[in-house]
């Protein structure tokens, strides 16, 4: 039988939980594997199987196994049968994984063996030393138990034993929903992006508020958006996506406010209304991708001003991380090369030249007093346009 052999790690110290996370962890790969042609996923003593069908490209399994949180490894694998002639089972093994090495190219290699039945009456060490003797006269290569260059694997079950010799890396985490749903405030810059696939891979399922600076600027931010949530969708398979119009509301301000304190003033309202989209959606939380220090509205000074227009938690994933770091991770997760595309940012349009950075909270509400604040939430939520996004497609 061919199959997908999927690992996990946090799951394994759920304790009495532990059903529920494998539970959301295998119905979630049926999500991202139904156009695949997958016939069967099964949760197996400590791991979870993807019986593949004849025609299924592996290849386009591996890309997709690499994107569902909660997977911290998998291989490709093959089965064969236990039975209680014990050494008939060890010739099919030993003859089913000669078959497998001998498409291979390597000079040194090791066997790796698990039992997660231990009434089998070999020990792990056992088999790998029956194992590693056969290909040694198979091929005449060398054991190298330090650094080898091919890694036979070897699973023991209960009714079957599984055998792989190329292990693929998961993204790890936990898997997708079960920590609930937040709110994602998202730019098109670097940072925010991954801010969100930061709390995905905790499980959370994010949803997504941007706010554009139209009718003053064009789309571009909006469809660099639109491409980076379509990204981040490969991780969650579904997202909906709020585009708040904001240009209007930064004017209003930009006429009633002194120029230092505009940016904690949009980042306020951006907060007041992003919440009540949340509420929309029952998240637990905001989530933004502040680094501390890295701009004016991130100072510690600012940020607290800014958090104290939230009754919802704010989380900052990127909080302590710099940027280099936070551009690397932006890389791997394919949204790096749609932010640096050039775009206006609404906060760039009506942005000072000399912001506070240690703005007082007392200063701030007088400035707001001469706002109604009700009234430019109603204005932005009134004015929202909601997107939907699925993966795969069709």
């Amino acid at each position: 039988m061919r199959c997908a052999i999927l690992h996990y790690h946090e799951l394994a110290l759920k304790g009495r939980n532990r059903p529920y996370f494998e539970h959301r962890l295998a119905r979630h790969l049926r999500l991202a594997l139904r156009d695949l042609g997958v016939t069967q996923v099964a949760p197996l003593p400590g791991r979870i199987r993807v019986t593949l069908g004849e025609d299924t490209a592996w290849e386009l399994v591996k890309a997709r196994l690499a994107k569902v949180f909660g997977v911290v490894h998998f291989s490709l694998a093959q089965s064969v049968p236990l039975t209680p002639d014990l050494p008939a089972t060890l010739e099919a093994m030993k003859s089913a994984i000669g078959e497998m090495v001998r498409e291979q190219q390597f000079n040194t290699f090791r066997v790796s063996a698990k039992r997660a039945d231990k009434r089998f009456p070999m020990t792990s060490m056992d088999i790998e030393r029956e194992i590693g003797a056969h290909v040694c006269a198979l091929t005449a290569k060398r054991v190298s138990l330090s650094n080898p260059d091919l890694t036979i694997s070897v699973e023991m079950l209960t009714k079957e034993a599984y055998y792989s010799v190329k292990r693929e890396a998961g993204p790890g985490g936990l898997p997708t929903g079960s920590s609930g749903k937040v709110a994602c405030l998202i730019s098109g810059g670097i940072d925010s992006p991954v801010a969100a696939y930061r709390m995905m891979k905790r499980a959370c399922r994010a949803v997504f508020v941007h706010f554009h600076g139209r009718p003053y600027v064009s789309r571009a931010s909006e469809e660099k958006v639109r491409e980076i949530v379509e990204a981040l969708t490969q991780y969650q398979l579904y997202s909906r996506l709020y585009l708040v119009p904001f240009g209007d509301i930064q004017r209003k301000i930009v006429l009633g406010a002194p120029a230092p304190f505009r940016i904690v003033l949009y980042r306020r309202m951006m907060v007041r209304i992003a919440e009540e989209l949340a509420r929309r959606e029952r998240c637990w939380a905001l989530v933004t991708g502040d680094s501390l220090g890295q701009v004016a509205s991130q100072t510690p000074e600012n940020l607290s001003v800014v958090e104290e227009a939230a009754q919802l938690p704010i989380l900052r994933p990127l909080i302590g991380m710099d940027k280099i770091e936070i551009t690397e991770q932006a890389q791997r997760i394919g949204t790096f090369e749609t932010s640096i595309e050039p775009d206006q940012d609404c906060c760039k349009l009506f942005v000072p030249l000399h912001p506070s950075t240690k703005t007082s909270l007392d200063h701030l509400r007088k400035i707001e007093q001469g706002f109604d604040l009700g009234a430019l939430v109603k204005q932005g939520l009134e004015q929202v346009e909601l997107a939907e996004f699925k993966f795969p497609a069709h």
